[in-house]
């Protein structure tokens, strides 16, 4: 199933049929992606491009983020 975590700067999902779980975005950039939180994941925990580069080292492709001008 697939996430939608919306701002007027950046789109982010999440498709947790695709997560395994590795971690790497939580390691990345604890202030947006925390599981210990409820939703886990907060958009406005950082910059459009702090959020780019952990949704880069998402070694599944679970996470996909666009950017908006």
């Amino acid at each position: 199933m697939k996430h939608e975590f919306k701002s007027d700067k950046i789109l982010l999902t999440y498709d947790d049929e695709v997560c395994v779980h590795a971690g790497a975005c939580v390691r990345a950039l604890p202030s947006v992606f925390d599981p210990s939180r409820d939703p886990w994941i907060s958009i406005e925990g950082a910059d459009p491009d702090a959020l780019e580069g952990a949704v880069d080292q998402c070694p599944s492709g679970a996470l996909y983020c666009e950017v908006y001008d």
